[in-house]
């Protein structure tokens, strides 16, 4: 399968070339899972089209949403697995109908070595995830819930695309590792600021969002 034009700016012709020949490339639908927790993970999603989220679980089955993977971009987590040879700690799942390629652990290896743009691809997903995680480091220690759930609203809204935001009170809450009664109190907060509106199971977010 011919990957996307934008593929060029990222990747050299020829790893271009072997990428294709692989004809790993895989359709998803959203709320289908790409890599579970403690998942052996023997291949690298990267992303065609669409968005996949990742998420941390605690013991007690509690989940807090880590990053957002859009086209063009990888799992820092599942690399690094495949080069320790360690299982999933993470769990990636299809935000919207996403389309990726699969890249076996074997060729990752090869070409770590053998093309500079892979090289550049696996170190800047590495270092832009670290830094992700650091703000949401950041948020959770220094920034209260309510900016927290307004910066998660902004992110769910871009990682969609819509304005519309299809999430019940209660899976919100999962997300940011809260209750539904609080969420709740600060989503009608905002709607009472007009900045967004609320109805069930649904968040309409407003210009001034």
């Amino acid at each position: 399968m011919k990957l996307p034009l934008e593929f060029k700016e990222i990747f050299e012709p020829a790893l271009l070339a072997e990428m294709e020949l692989l004809n790993t490339v895989h359709e998803t639908k959203s709320g289908d899972i790409i890599v579970e927790i403690d998942q052996t993970v023997s291949d690298i999603p990267v992303l065609i089209s669409g968005t996949m989220n990742v998420v941390r679980i605690d013991p007690s089955g509690r989940e807090i949403l880590l990053y957002y993977i859009h086209a063009k971009e990888s799992c820092a987590m599942s690399f690094t697995c495949c080069m320790q040879g360690e299982r999933s700690e993470i769990r990636a799942t299809a935000e919207t109908d996403i389309k990726y390629l699969s890249i076996p652990v074997s060729a990752m290896d090869t070409w770590l070595s053998k093309y500079p743009s892979w090289k550049s691809f696996v170190m800047r997903t590495i270092r832009g995830r670290f830094n992700e995680l650091l703000n949401a480091i950041d948020q959770l220690a220094f920034q209260k819930l309510d900016e927290r759930l307004i910066h998660y609203l902004r992110e769910k809204s871009r990682a969609t695309n819509s304005s519309l935001i299809n999430l019940s009170h209660e899976e919100i809450a999962t997300d940011m590792a809260s209750s539904r009664e609080v969420i709740s109190r600060l989503l009608k907060r905002l709607e009472n600021d007009k900045k967004l509106l609320l109805y069930r199971s649904q968040i309409k977010l407003l210009k001034d969002f």
